[in-house]
């Protein structure tokens, strides 16, 4: 596959930060840190929407929420609620309930911190995704098809056009925003009050209208696709005409792609850079809107933003998001073997991310669900954060944790009275206390890497048009269902074969018990950190970054596969192609046995720690302390029936279930653990 010939991203483009003033709290590995001496805080939270509620019911929900073992309150400040007219606002002067000053104020008197979460979009269920009426209809600030008309989302309760990412006149609507929220809340900053964190934006993904050629062709988003274009070519119009394969290019004039209608390897560079402009456009926006929140008065406590269901099929692109603190992910998963593989691939990416920097944070881990969306039951809800937490996750904030209107199933209901579900978070909470599983680490010597460069050419290769492709990534369907069976003469289809060949490893890694995690191209230099063995997908062309940090990684010790094509390096010249093969283990696998043979050899050369279970529909995951001693061991079974699962586990003479359940003893070489079907069991370890 050949990809882009550009000499760098084009994400240094983005507009800087203001220089921020003294840091009032910080991210740690194990969660916030406060500053005076305090312990660190666990990024355990709860969403609770104030003006939802009669000010009345503010302090039992507050208070339910802390006896629950919760430690933060999060939540939205609607901009089209507190609205009244344009630079005009209700904070509480006519409706009590939109007094989010005092609700705050209560908050901090009840012991919880905060993650306030401004928008400009907000979602919750709320007409306009909590926009005000009079910005969605402003052709100015609305995000436009390629025919060059308003995109329209059709939504629960009302379809409305939504914004574009590239508008000035919508950015700056959203500076003035952000202002009149910094003028009566920045003062609540920790330690004066309970914010300790704040959002920018919400789910970031084109509104959810995310499919490659769906948007954005706003004059703004045209004007900035070139100037994309000029930054990533060096300013050399025959760089871009090369890449394009067109003479008669210039940055000044030319036109994005309108449609997918490659054959051709050759003909692929356009259409993958108007997917990578995609990943620019969001994350210039971001940066701009966390630039306009510091500007506002929220300095000194670290940016957030929250990635929806099936990101990595979105334009959404972590690395590039120079301006968030901390970017998390959104869980609203079942409690299924399909999905359990989703919770698996998408936490353990996330982990190694954040590894060392941040705690992996699930922005919204879902406490039941929006009255027309498919249900989510308790043990679905159960389930989804739990095998979270084994996977790596070491902070939630649990969407809803009160309960109110278009919304079924949170463990507190509207009036701030705990339901029974409400015990099993607060066993759960205990648990994590006495555990302290935020301390502990998930050791996953394997790393597969997913280059970007897939990522985008699936996205552009999409063969359901407007149907986005998140949507089928949340179903649980891969590339293999999702992309068009074009080979571009490769001789397969690119993205399925890739994709294939890491289905392969990963369930031959899990068959053996070897602990992996996924990791992502633009992140790889920080998320194989600590790996043993490395492999990355390559159908032909990785980017010469991702080439340097594999070569790192391999100088370093590191046992580096490719396959199932050699690579290329794609680059604006051609001499450096041959450099991605030199030292590279080549293994063009295409079925599970010869992957499977491949796993056990690496399990005697590099003393990789195994950890089996049997039967193969249950899973394990083991968590470490400092010294590398096992502390905290999770078997679940995403299963419809109950099973025994029998677990292999060196030196452990015992497992205790950490939420008051049974013990379970070695016997012989194995311990027998009895989990019930949909049920993640979290087990204190007893050495032998």
């Amino acid at each position: 596959m050949t990809e882009v010939p550009g000499r760098r991203p084009a994400a240094d483009a983005s507009p800087s930060l203001p220089a921020r003033a003294k840091q009032r709290v910080r991210l740690s590995p194990h969660g916030l840190d406060l500053g005076g001496g305090q312990p660190t805080l666990p990024l355990w939270a709860g969403a609770m929407h104030y003006w939802r509620h009669p000010v009345g019911e503010w302090r039992a929900c507050l208070e339910a929420m802390r006896a629950m073992g919760l430690r933060l309150v999060d939540t939205y400040v609607p901009w089209g609620v507190h609205e009244t007219g344009p630079g005009e606002y209700d904070f509480g002067e006519r409706d009590p309930r939109l007094d989010v000053a005092r609700f705050l104020q209560m908050a901090h008197e009840v012991g919880l911190k905060c993650v306030l979460r401004p928008g400009p979009h907000i979602n919750a269920e709320l007409t306009y995704f909590g926009l005000p009426e009079r910005v969605v209809w402003d052709a100015a600030c609305q995000a436009r098809t390629p025919g060059g008309h308003p995109v329209i989302l059709p939504i629960v309760p009302v379809a409305f056009p939504v914004p574009s990412y590239a508008s000035d006149a919508f950015l700056e609507e959203t500076g003035r925003w952000y202002r009149a929220v910094g003028e009566r809340l920045s003062r609540l900053r920790w330690p004066e009050g309970p914010v300790v964190l704040v959002q920018v934006d919400n789910e970031g993904a084109l509104y959810f209208r995310d499919g490659q050629y769906d948007q954005d062709y706003h004059p703004d988003a045209v004007r900035a696709f070139r100037e994309f274009l000029r930054a990533k070519y060096g300013g050399r119009p025959t760089h871009l005409r090369r890449a394009w394969g067109d003479a008669s290019l210039a940055f000044a004039t030319v036109e994005p792609p309108r449609r997918f209608d490659a054959h051709k390897t050759s003909e692929l560079a356009r259409h993958v850079d108007w997917a990578e402009f995609h990943e620019h456009l969001l994350s210039t926006a971001l940066d701009r809107m966390a630039a306009a929140l510091v500007a506002a008065g929220f300095d000194g406590i670290p940016t957030t933003h929250n990635l929806p269901l099936g990101e990595s099929a979105t334009p959404l692109n972590p690395a590039r998001m120079a301006g968030i603190d901390l970017v998390g992910l959104d869980y609203y998963h079942r409690a299924t073997p399909t999905e359990h593989w989703a919770v698996l691939r998408r936490t353990t990416e996330l982990a190694c991310r954040c590894e060392g920097r941040a705690p992996a944070f699930g922005a919204e881990v879902g406490a039941g669900f929006p009255p027309f969306f498919a249900p989510l039951d308790e043990n679905d809800s159960m389930y989804a954060l739990m095998a979270a937490m084994a996977y790596g996750l070491r902070g939630f904030n649990l969407y809803m944790a009160v309960e109110r209107d278009r919304w079924i199933g949170a463990p507190i209901d509207p009036h701030g009275k705990p339901r029974p579900m409400a015990d099993r978070y607060a066993r759960l909470l205990a648990a994590l206390d006495r555990t302290a599983l935020h301390t502990l680490r998930r050791r996953a010597p394997v790393r597969l890497v997913v280059p970007r460069a897939l990522r985008r050419l699936a996205r552009v290769t999409h063969a359901f048009g407007p149907l986005t492709p998140a949507l089928f990534h949340v179903a649980g369907a891969g590339w293999r269902e999702t992309v068009l069976e074009r080979d571009f003469g490769l001789g397969a289809p690119p993205v399925m074969a890739a994709e294939a060949y890491l289905r392969a490893f990963e369930r031959a890694l899990h068959a053996r018990g070897v602990p992996f995690a996924y990791a992502g191209g633009e992140t790889v230099a920080h998320s194989v950190v600590g790996a043993s063995w490395i492999v990355c997908a390559s159908v032909g062309g990785l980017k010469p970054h991702l080439v340097d940090s594999l070569r790192a990684a391999r100088d370093a010790g590191t046992v580096v596969t490719v396959g199932p094509l050699a690579p290329e390096v794609d680059d604006a010249e051609p001499a450096p192609r041959s450099r991605a093969k030199k030292g590279f283990e080549l293994e063009p696998l295409d079925d599970l046995a010869r992957a499977d043979a491949l796993v056990a050899r690496r399990i005697d050369e590099l003393r990789l720690p195994t950890w089996p279970v049997d039967p193969l529909d249950a899973f394990v995951s083991v968590h470490e302390d400092e010294a590398g001693a096992p502390r905290v061991v999770f078997v679940m079974n995403p299963t419809a029936n109950d099973m025994v699962a029998r677990v292999s586990l060196a030196g452990v003479g015992a497992l205790v279930d950490a939420l008051g359940g049974p013990r379970f003893a070695r016997a012989g070489g194995a311990i027998d653990v009895a989990v019930p079907a949909r049920v993640v069991r979290m087990m204190v370890v007893e050495q032998s």
